[in-house]
């Protein structure tokens, strides 16, 4: 019975083309945000933040709130604005992670990093726009046929997500362990869980509100985010081990020069592996109950344990 079923997922998979997939939703995603920015007085300013929101990247974040939407029976229109402004959260927090009182790196997704470009001052600058734009992006560009309560909630999570209950309290931790021998695996969870997860939560759950989810809904798609949030962080500290600065569009190796505890150095490359497939399959099961529809969630969350970048 157990092999009947895997040999039914993998047919159900076989079917599905991530690749093609990915790209025309990258595609589309690639055009909204480009549109969402113009350059006006001051111009260095919005160049500034275009820089790095239109610098590439997997866009999985914006992605991943399309998905959830049009599995729950709305529609890319609607979730489009709060796809954008979470690519706006992320891209703040990368240009932020990267200045030289944080990461300290030169380069991301194989370009030089926004402050070695356009200065410390322009950079956090950068940031702060694009996070303060992102909020007021989702309140003013949300169809008028999504019901205001839904913005708002959608508003709350990102808030929250990005906050001291989420990123930025993962990232003060994160700081606060390093060059430290002795983190927990309930420490490390901690951070990853506020740094990483939160905002993957908030992009999947926030896709699942604009479509009307249900409580009950909502709490499967915490559920499956919360876990390919821990796998995606399990892979990133697999990946800082194991690739290049050309095949990660960074430097590599960064997390043993910091001397971090991170997933592999706690429980060794192939037991990583294993923990991150354990966390995709429990991810997959929360979606059983949408069907067919789950299709694309179900295929990201296998991509992101298979992923060499």
């Amino acid at each position: 019975m157990v092999a009947a079923d895997n040999l039914q997922k993998m047919s159900e998979e076989a079917k599905f083309n991530l690749v093609a997939y990915l790209k025309e939703r990258q595609k589309l995603c690639e055009a909204a945000l480009d549109a969402a920015i113009p350059v006006i007085y001051p111009e260095k300013i919005y160049e500034s933040m275009r820089y790095s929101l239109l610098a590439g990247g997997k866009r999985l974040r914006p992605i991943l709130c399309l998905a959830t939407s049009e599995m729950m029976g709305g529609t890319i229109e609607i979730a489009m604005p709060t796809a954008c402004a979470v690519e706006m959260i992320h891209t703040m927090s990368l240009i932020h992670d990267d200045l030289p009182a944080m990461d300290n790196d030169d380069y991301r997704r194989g370009m030089l990093t926004n402050h070695k470009v356009y200065g410390d001052d322009i950079a956090i600058l950068a940031g702060d726009g694009l996070l303060a734009y992102a909020f007021e992006f989702v309140a003013i560009r949300t169809p008028e046929s999504v019901p205001r309560d839904r913005v708002l909630q959608v508003v709350a999570r990102l808030g929250r997500a990005l906050g001291a209950a989420g990123l930025v309290g993962g990232q003060v931790v994160d700081l606060e362990s390093e060059g430290k021998s002795d983190i927990s695996l309930e420490t490390l969870n901690f951070i990853h869980n506020h740094k990483t997860a939160a905002l993957l939560e908030a992009c999947v759950v926030c896709g699942g509100i604009l479509a009307g989810a249900s409580s009950e809904d909502v709490q499967r798609l915490s559920r499956y985010s919360q876990n390919i949030g821990l796998a995606f962080q399990i892979i990133d500290d697999i990946l800082d081990i194991t690739s290049t600065q050309e095949q990660l569009g960074k430097t590599a190796g960064k997390d043993l020069l910091a001397k971090k505890v991170t997933y592999p150095s706690l429980w060794g490359i192939e037991q990583s592996r294993l923990k991150a497939q354990q966390l995709i399959e429990a991810a997959c099961a929360e979606l059983e109950p949408f069907g067919e529809d789950a299709q694309p969630l179900k295929a990201i969350a296998h991509f992101i344990t298979s992923r060499n970048h």
